[in-house]
Order: structure tokens, then sequence, then C-alpha cells
């Protein structure tokens, strides 16, 4: 199947791992308005071959050419990409999906790059729910935002803070606090696990005012996240357990989350925030 030039809205996938290869499966069994154009991930050749066996036929293109594909571009890769991927997109006055939104923290240029050549950032709800309360509530006065993380062990193997501190959680046989603090100072220490953290942040009152806890829990099967928040219009909380994908460090909903977002540019109604 190859590139359909009648398709709206061209859509380019950077990365082709567990979230990046649900979103071109989703792509090309058919979201309407929208279809997949190109794919750019550092092993070409695995890349090839994995389109070519699901009968997929887009370019595979280096990181920096992918604009030239694709009216949106998401990333799915690592985040010490996002630069490399971002600048010519949003230069190009293209729209970037980032779902690695802790990197955003670092590179807060991109949303003046994107504002200066009319480019978009958008992030996608991900493995958190809530994210439109919290945009509404941001319009008046947030008093408080907390999150409390829970995942299995096996979700937080090779954190650069369990490393840095040498944590060792393998033989844990209960829930074990990782980490109390602020959502900005969690995300070098946890980037593969606390994007949801930061766009929650994001959402609301900030990544200096976010507060967080981490856990690693045995006793648990999915990543759970509750967030608590007081307002001057509402206050609220919410719990959501999500089963983990292939990649035990991100949940299902992650690639759902996108796919839901994608359906929503062409969609003549658009619910929620």
């Amino acid at each position: 199947m190859g590139v359909d030039n009648n398709i709206a809205i061209q859509i380019g996938i950077a990365g082709l791992g567990t979230i990046g290869k649900t979103i071109a499966l989703a792509l090309v069994k058919g979201v309407p308005g929208v279809g997949l154009s190109v794919i750019s991930t550092r092993n070409v050749a695995a890349a090839k071959d994995w389109l070519q066996q699901h009968g997929i036929d887009v370019p595979v293109v280096a990181l920096g050419e992918l604009e030239q594909y694709c009216d949106v571009a998401i990333e799915c890769a690592p985040a010490e990409v996002m630069r490399e991927l971002a600048e010519p997109v949003l230069k190009a006055g293209k729209t970037l999906v980032v779902l690695s939104s802790g990197a955003l923290l670092d590179r807060l240029d991109l949303l003046d790059l994107a504002q200066r050549h009319a480019g978009r950032i958008l992030i996608p709800t991900g493995a958190l729910l809530g994210l439109d309360a919290v945009k509404a509530a941001a319009e008046g006065k947030i008093n408080k935002v907390t999150m409390v993380s829970r995942k299995p062990v096996e979700g937080f193997r090779g954190a650069p803070f369990l490393v840095k501190h040498n944590i060792d959680i393998e033989d844990i046989t209960e829930p074990k606090l990782l980490f109390s603090g602020k959502a900005r100072e969690a995300a070098t220490g946890f980037p593969a696990n606390l994007n949801v953290a930061i766009s929650l942040s994001l959402a609301g009152i900030g990544p200096d005012l976010t507060e967080l806890e981490i856990w690693a829990d045995p006793t648990i099967h999915r990543n759970t996240h509750t967030i608590i928040v007081d307002s001057d219009s509402a206050s609220f909380s919410m719990t959501i357990e999500n089963i983990p994908s292939e990649n035990p460090k991100t949940g299902r909903i992650t690639a759902q989350s996108v796919i839901a977002l994608l359906r929503g540019l062409a969609a003549p109604l658009r619910v929620g925030t």
C-alpha cells in the first residue's frame, strides 16, 4: 500500500518502536482524512523489512527530511533527537506531535520557533486522563496539583535516577517510594516513564509547582497514575490503570491517544478541549 495523495493530511512517523508501529498499522487500516506518507528511523533496513511484511509502501528517510513528505510529524523517537526532528518540521510551518513531552523542558525555544513560522506542537493526552479538566481549571486559579505514579518494577529498569543513586529495586516485595518532589526534578531521572507528569504540568501550573511521587510497586501489573487538583473552579481526583504495551515502560493507551488525536484533525466533530 503506497502513499495516497488524495488524503487531506499526510502523516510522518519518526521512530518505529512499539508506539510507532501501532500508529502506522492504524493509519494503514484507515483513519478518515489522514494517511501514512513516510517513516524515519535509525534502523532503516529493519524498518523496510517490517513495512514490506505488512504491505506498506512508503519511503523511509532521514530524520531531518521527514517534513518534506508530510503535514504532521509524530515523534516516537528517543528524546535526544527531538531537536533534529522538530526544527525542520516547525520551520516548514507544519505540525509536530510530541510524545516525549519531558524533552521540551530543555528545548522551550522550539515554542518560539513554532510561533515564528506558524508551526504547531501538539501533546496528546497519552497515558493520563483529565488533561481537559486541568486545562479548564488553569483558566482560573489552580492552588495545587499532585500526581502519584505507580509502576511495576520492570517499568523502571535502567532509569537514570536509579542508576545515579545506586537504587536496587529488583527484589523488593512491597511498594517503594523512589521520588518525591517537583515534576521538573523528575524529568531527567525518569525520562522514559514520566512524560505523563510533564504533560500534566504543562496543562496546569507548570513543572516547578506540580508535585510528584513515583513508586515502584511489585504488587501491581498496570501503570497507575492518580492526579489530585485543587482550584478555584473545581477540586477533583482521578486514577487511571494503564495496561502495558510490549514495552513495559509504555501503556497501550499511549498509541491509541495519538490515533485519537489524528482522527480529530479531520473529523467534522471534535469532542473535548
